[in-house]
């Protein structure tokens, strides 16, 4: 059976920066929800590196509790972080996706984008190697499990919130019995700041039967070289690059709440509505990371 994913991916980096981490190759390594080394109560690890992978954004290394093993995180699957305080005293808490896979054993790695108003991505961007850090998963984590049951997958993206989609590219990519096609719609504010450029670049060199990437840049300077998209993802290029609400599909969806309200309505929320509904797609075909 022939599946298709799709992927529309906003990043925003305000500077150009070389990258220092990249991933050579998709890895599959899918284990069944329940097996993460991270269980319902909190457990503090250490910061083993960091990485500047663009002006605005990090890719932190972390042990895993034991050494030995893999996290075991399930395929897509989060964990809850925990981390410094307000004027009270409460402790942050945000939600992060590892962009490693569990064939690294001993250490896991996290996309984090720092944020101005964002407490705990700037109390990350504090630390140092040997710095504690608290993390937990729950079964609520887990928003949708590979393999996803359906011919079609498409993805809407925000930010970092392309990580569980780099989870999914590895599960789909490095499964050899997996003949899954990927389209991804990429949107970004420059064409100097493409978070995972070189990854996806690769990759689409390597699967070119599977992997396809198109790129929209929303704050391209005029005169530039780039000759590709500009502008934003609307509804002309999902309605180009995506299968119809017809087809046999699920459409992933992980960014910041602008993206959700425009294109399918706020994370909290049921009900679809934005641009995929006015597209004829229905709650059902729509999860909501």
């Amino acid at each position: 059976m022939h599946t298709y994913l799709f992927l529309t991916v906003f990043l925003t980096a305000s500077s150009a920066m070389v990258n220092a981490w990249t991933v050579s190759k998709p890895s599959f390594a899918v284990v069944p929800p329940g097996s993460c080394q991270f269980g319902e109560e909190w457990s503090s690890t250490a910061l083993k590196k960091v990485d500047q992978i663009s002006a605005d954004t990090k890719v932190f290394t972390f042990a895993t509790p034991d050494t030995s093993k893999p996290l075991n995180l399930p395929t897509c699957g989060c964990m809850l972080a925990q981390g410094g305080a307000d004027a009270e005293g409460a402790a942050f808490i945000r939600p992060y996706t590892p962009v490693s896979t569990n064939a690294m054993v001993g250490e896991f790695e996290l996309m984090v984008k720092i944020y101005p108003e964002g407490n705990l991505s700037k109390h990350m961007d504090t630390m140092k190697p040997g710095d504690q850090m608290n993390f937990k998963h729950i079964k609520f984590n887990v928003k949708k499990q590979y393999p996803f049951g359906v011919k079609n997958v498409a993805m809407l993206v925000g930010g970092t919130g392309i990580t569980p989609m780099v989870q999914a590219l590895h599960a789909i990519l490095g499964n050899p019995e997996d003949t899954t096609k990927v389209s991804m719609l990429y949107g970004s504010q420059v064409s100097d700041q493409i978070l995972c450029e070189e990854i996806l670049s690769n990759w689409q060199k390597a699967y070119p039967d599977r992997l396809s990437v198109t790129h929209v840049m929303s704050n391209e300077p005029e005169g530039s070289s780039w000759d590709g998209e500009r502008g934003f993802i609307n509804k002309e290029l999902i309605a180009k690059h995506f299968p119809g609400s017809d087809e046999d599909l699920n459409i992933f969806v992980c960014g910041p709440p602008p993206m959700y309200n425009a294109l399918c309505g706020a994370r909290e929320e049921a009900e679809l509505t934005g641009v995929l509904a006015e597209m004829g797609y229905v709650k059902e075909q729509v999860t909501k990371f």
